[in-house]
């Protein structure tokens, strides 16, 4: 688990410790998280303007081994990871090269929805906010994976809206996906290529990856595990989603991730030079879209 994660113990030294006295109590706090999630381990990192002011693991990434989480330790970032994809198209529309607004099949002409008018609607915009009438469907891609992203492509034309368009904030990982593809159609390069260059780089994410194979190879980073019975902490296999990879499958430390929050802190800027437009970081962070929910949705780098 990135954010949180346990041992206070001697490899303290290595890590940012609460030295400021406004973290106080943190140390305590996190190793009674710990104690009552019954977790492995975790790892915290706070962030102040342009500097991190505290970063610690906490808790094991190899329980059985007893191998300590560190700020450093690779955890799968999840769903964290469409905010880079959609930046990397925030990126591509400062350069000029993509419209938001015009009809995704503009820049994917092998994408086809479910009916002409969402094959003649659908934007990228409309991708990055969940708006597209299409619910998850999950099972698609979960249970028959796959690892070309072309064949995913062709799936969107069998998934059946379950709203109408831009009628519903409904969450769906094929759109982040296609967002991907986008990007790779535009530039000829990888989606993984792309993210690397225009953001890990720039922002010293140079231990960041894609893949679980490649995680497994690292020297620190974080084993599965469920929680079974409430108590019995049990070792479970990493899923890999390669193909669905702009939706989901960034591998990343809370140091690492720490730069790319000060970004977003400083209006896209890091360490005084743009990473992100200004632009796009303004408009990621306003509210296009009310889900069912109540609570604002936000794009066009939503979660």
């Amino acid at each position: 688990m990135m954010l949180y994660t346990l041992s206070v113990t001697s490899f303290a030294q290595k890590q940012k410790g609460a030295t400021d006295s406004r973290l106080a109590g943190l140390d305590t706090a996190f190793a009674h998280v710990l104690k009552d999630w019954h977790a492995s381990g975790f790892a915290v990192a706070v962030v102040e303007k342009n500097k991190i002011i505290y970063a610690k693991g906490f808790g094991y990434r190899d329980f059985e081994n007893k191998i300590p989480v560190t700020p450093n330790t690779l955890f799968a970032i999840g769903s964290c990871t469409k905010a880079f994809t959609s930046s990397l198209l925030g990126i591509l529309r400062r350069d000029g090269k993509v419209d938001f607004d015009k009809p995704v099949r503009n820049y994917i002409p092998e994408l086809k929805f479910y009916n002409d008018e969402l094959n003649s609607r659908i934007t990228l915009r409309d991708m990055m906010c969940h708006r597209t009438g299409l619910p998850r469907h999950d099972y698609s891609w979960y249970f028959f994976s796959v690892s070309s992203r072309d064949s995913l492509i062709q799936r969107i034309q069998y998934l059946e809206p379950s709203a109408g368009y831009r009628e519903k904030w409904q969450y769906n990982n094929f759109m982040f996906m296609a967002q991907g593809v986008a990007a790779e159609k535009i530039t000829g390069k990888s989606w993984e290529q792309n993210i690397r260059e225009k953001i890990f780089q720039p922002l010293g994410m140079n231990r960041s990856i894609f893949s679980i194979d490649d995680m497994m190879k690292s020297d620190d980073a974080a084993i599965g595990y469920n929680l079974e019975r409430d108590s019995i902490i049990s070792k479970t296999d990493y899923y890999h989603i390669d193909a669905m990879g702009p939706a989901g499958s960034i591998n990343s430390s809370v140091n690492e991730m720490s730069n790319w929050l000060i970004t977003w802190i400083n209006h896209g800027k890091f360490n005084g030079k743009e990473v992100l437009p200004e632009a796009y970081v303004n408009e990621a962070i306003t509210p296009q879209m009310i889900p069912s929910d109540n609570k604002m949705g936000k794009c066009p780098s939503n979660s």
